[in-house]
């Protein structure tokens, strides 16, 4: 006998993560970590707003405004996520010259510009704003939205090999929460990029001829993108290991003697790291 799950795989990843993220968050403010990495903290609060609101608004919303609402968080998203890179890469090479700084974003920032600009197609402005009026501007909205989180990905997979080959030399070692928190947000963005290259080249190169043809590209469709969500589901348990854990030299919070309001049996003591 078959034993069927009452729920979607779509539905389960989608659980999973969202319980990810409001975990990680937890662990974020109740081991003080949102002071020392505010931007990655408010990219995961919006990464969870934007899954609960879309599992609650879809479909309960009329087109056009669900359009509007989520691009608008998909713009916002991205400015969040340019802080939370600076934010990285800031804390990850303190200390080098300001030179030296700037010279290694200029060419990160050129290597990602370049890989966007061969990535996929640009079409023709008057193609992208078909339809002019509100629509026009939103379907414009959503292609920069676009370009904007696949530069994203290309630059955060980009600092994260810098801050793997050389963090150690500064202050981003691999036992840090910075190099840590890179080698997640780098292996996430690498599967969107790989994800994105695999639909390309099936929609460039799937010709189907029967029904059978197209449902079995679009399952394949379906599984890349569960994997693509697998993986990120496996980059917040990491994310929650690692931050829930001291950096080395950090002390670990330890009792003290016990006060008149914490005392007594089963008492927890909670103290500042």
């Amino acid at each position: 006998m078959k034993f069927h799950l009452p729920f979607s795989a779509n539905e389960i990843l989608w659980a999973l993560t969202f319980a990810g993220y409001l975990v990680l968050l937890v662990v974020l403010m109740g081991r003080d970590r949102v002071r020392r990495f505010p931007w990655f903290t408010a990219s995961s609060v919006l990464i969870a707003f934007r899954l609960l609101t879309a599992k609650m608004l879809y479909g309960r919303l009329a087109q056009i405004p669900m359009a509007e609402f989520f691009i608008g968080l998909a713009l916002l998203g991205s400015l969040v996520n340019v802080g939370m890179l600076l934010e990285l890469a800031r804390k990850g090479f303190a200390g080098i010259k300001r030179n030296a700084w700037v010279a290694g974003a200029l060419t990160l920032m050129v290597l990602g510009a370049i890989v966007m600009y061969f990535w996929g197609e640009w079409p023709a402005l008057q193609t992208i704003t078909a339809g002019g009026g509100l629509i026009g501007s939103l379907q414009l909205l959503q292609f920069i939205a676009l370009k904007a989180s696949l530069l994203l990905d290309v630059e955060t997979v980009l600092l994260g090999l810098a801050i793997i080959f050389f963090g150690s030399r500064f202050h981003a070692g691999w036992k840090t929460h910075i190099q840590r928190i890179m080698v997640g947000l780098s292996t996430v963005s690498l599967a969107q990029l790989a994800s994105e290259a695999i639909a390309q080249i099936l929609g460039r190169n799937a010709h189907p001829k029967t029904m059978a043809e197209a449902q079995h590209i679009l399952d394949l469709r379906d599984r890349i993108f569960y994997a693509n969500s697998a993986v990120l589901v496996l980059a917040l348990v990491w994310w929650i290991w690692c931050l829930w854990k001291n950096e080395p030299g950090q002390d670990e919070p330890v009792a003290s003697s016990p006060n008149p309001v914490s005392s007594g049996p089963g008492a927890i003591v909670l103290h500042p790291e």
